[in-house]
């Protein structure tokens, strides 16, 4: 319903720790024996840690399913899928479940606009009703310029939010069909006049979906099928939700938390009318896909679905809101984190939401889709963070006869905390919460010092107290004591 998009300065940094060779498709993680070994540890490392804190998120948060993808260049470099995608809980969610991208569905709305753009069909600045005479709103007594496709890209046009029908409603959520949106907009009054206000507005890109519709003169899932989709190869891409997959590679959605700590079920919808706004339904394969060409585009310079110098127009910043506040291209979301631009979009629809976040500069992306109304943003956030926090890790020297995989596992943290834990991390070790919103905030770590003793060192780089791991009879970890006190190993990982 709403675009959600969260970005931060943590993508700035991405590229250090992702090795030049890694595969791609389904779930995977960096290729064994990569060029560059260091760049391949680091990125091994940061996407374990990211694996378990993102389980770790989707356990205490309740959500059902989380999927997960990050791409470097031309490669996704790491997809991952946690929990189940079925009301039984029985089928396991991956990299190419299928999830409603809600919003996410802009982009390749944008896309498509900017294609009949390249081809001289539309001018940006014409206003909308020369090319869809039927979408004229009510009168209006304020002074107003145009509403143009530029203002309906960039959320500006004044428009309303919504086509006049409840479809953000449950339980039945009664999207209204295409010939019901053109039906009502004529007594839909602008709720701003147009460049004044930034207002986001699905009724905007269902607009601009109708423009393409009407001057490529096919139905607007069967253009964008041919023409972005199948090109690109984004095979579990669709403009629509596959009911045939539901329960099965497409997740079922839930709701937001109860104060039960439960979520409800959620059926699913049908986007009809509002599909170009909001329909479209992805995998986050697929969308590292979608951010991977965005990067070979602009560094190949040759022309692919688009032209590299349309997609830089689409990038850069088309409107800013008076307050500076919220800026926005052709379809994407741009904002600057420190040095880094960051564009991307994010999805909210009944039951599913979703992220996509792309640092242009770093040819770094990463992806993230749910099957519950929680925030995905903070997800794509963290593991961003965790790329920065590994990548930015200065190695301790290695210690003979130290192997940190005995060290490594899930520790009481009661009563003080939830269960914690350690994982080798940059020649040592480094606590992890998987309960921590942010991941990657305060990385203290643990440097070997030989034997079962390693001393604290802060995430400033300052050394600390000592703490000694306990082992068993079997020669097993079972404790670590810390300040005269100790913490249980509960299990390894």
């Amino acid at each position: 319903m709403k675009a959600i998009f969260k970005a931060g300065a943590a993508l700035a940094v991405l590229g250090m720790v992702v090795p030049a060779q890694a595969r791609t498709g389904g779930d995977h993680h960096a290729e064994a024996g990569a060029p560059d070994a260091a760049r391949a540890e680091a990125l091994a490392e940061a996407m374990r840690a990211a694996e378990l804190w993102v389980e770790g998120q989707r356990q205490y948060r309740n959500i059902p399913a989380v999927s997960a993808a990050v791409a470097q260049g031309d490669r996704t470099v790491w997809a991952r899928g946690f929990g189940t995608t079925d009301r039984a809980r029985h089928v396991p969610a991956s990299a190419d479940t299928i999830y409603s991208i809600c919003s996410i569905s802009k982009l390749f709305t944008a896309v498509a606009l900017m294609q009949q753009w390249e081809q001289g069909k539309v001018a940006l600045d014409t206003p909308i009703a020369h090319y869809l005479p039927w979408a004229t709103l009510a009168d209006d007594p304020r002074d107003s310029v145009p509403v143009t496709l530029r203002g309906a890209l960039t959320h500006s046009a004044g428009l309303p939010r919504e086509s006049d029908y409840p479809y953000w409603t449950g339980p039945d959520y009664p999207f209204p069909s295409q010939a019901q949106v053109r039906a009502k907009i004529g007594s839909q009054a602008p709720l701003y006049p147009a460049s004044t206000t930034w207002q986001y507005s699905n009724l905007g890109l269902t607009l601009v979906g109708e423009t393409v519709e009407a001057v490529s003169g096919e139905r607007f899932a069967d253009y964008v099928t041919a023409n972005i989709l199948e090109p690109l190869g984004l095979e579990d891409t669709r403009p629509g939700l596959p009911g045939a997959l539901y329960g099965a590679q497409l997740a079922v959605g839930w709701g937001a938390l109860t104060a039960q700590g439960t979520r409800p079920q959620i059926d699913l919808f049908d986007p009809a009318g509002i599909t170009p706004a909001a329909g479209f339904s992805a995998s986050v394969a697929d969308l590292a896909k979608f951010a991977s060409w965005t990067f070979r585009l602009a560094k190949s310079g040759e022309a692919e679905v688009l032209r590299a110098s349309t997609l830089r127009e689409m990038q850069r910043v088309h409107y800013i809101s008076p307050d500076w506040e919220t800026s926005w291209g052709l379809g994407f979301a741009v904002r600057r984190e420190g040095d880094t631009t960051v564009v991307g979009h994010g999805g909210s629809c009944p039951g599913y939401r979703s992220s996509l976040m792309i640092a242009p500069s770093e040819e770094m992306a990463v992806a993230v889709a749910m099957n519950a109304m929680d925030d995905p943003g903070a997800l794509a956030y963290g593991i961003a963070a965790l790329l920065k926090a590994r990548g930015g890790a200065t190695p301790f020297a290695e210690v003979e006869g130290v192997d940190l995989a005995d060290y490594a596992g899930v520790y009481d943290g009661q009563p003080w905390s939830a269960d914690y834990m350690l994982i080798p991390w940059a020649g040592g070790l480094t606590w992890l919460a998987a309960d921590a919103d942010e991941p990657a905030k305060s990385m203290w770590r643990l440097k070997p010092l030989g034997g079962d003793r390693f001393q604290v060192v802060t995430d400033t780089g300052e050394e600390r107290d000592e703490v000694v791991f306990e082992r068993d009879r079997a020669g097993n970890i079972h404790a670590v004591h810390q300040h005269s006190n100790s913490s249980r190993r509960l299990r390894g990982l």
